[in-house]
């Protein structure tokens, strides 16, 4: 009679719903202390906006978020186009980042006015 292969795959398959259903066990447990925890986290970040704004980067920004459509330079890439020498105004950049626009995500929800103003200046900056 030869073994079946199947049975050790069905073995860790069970010990691994087991697992999973007593790790869950354990988070509902502690369902409260996670909850202050992550209040915690946004309460710090809600009143360090001002000094969030100080340290933001634009150019770091638009090199992590935005050369992906727009090109490494910002000079058109193969979905967006070049951010050089824009003619619209600062308020209208301001709008189209935070609101976004045909295929650009909106960024409204990740960074702050503030940041948003500071990023509309530079790609303003660009020539």
């Amino acid at each position: 009679m030869k073994n079946n292969p199947v049975v050790p795959y069905i073995l860790i398959f069970a010990l691994g719903l087991g697992l999973i259903f007593f790790m869950s066990l354990y988070g509902i447990e502690q369902k409260k202390e996670i909850a202050e925890s992550n209040e915690e986290g946004k309460t710090e970040e809600t009143t360090d906006d001002a000094a969030a704004s100080e340290d933001f980067d634009p150019e770091g920004f638009a090199q992590g978020k935005c050369i992906g459509c727009h090109g490494g330079d910002l000079a058109g890439g193969s979905v967006g186009p070049s951010l050089h020498g824009l003619k619209e105004s600062k308020e209208e950049i301001h709008e189209i980042i935070k609101n976004g626009q045909g295929g650009m995500p909106a960024f409204g929800g990740q960074i702050s006015d503030d940041q948003i103003d500071q990023l509309s200046e530079y790609i303003l900056s660009l020539k």
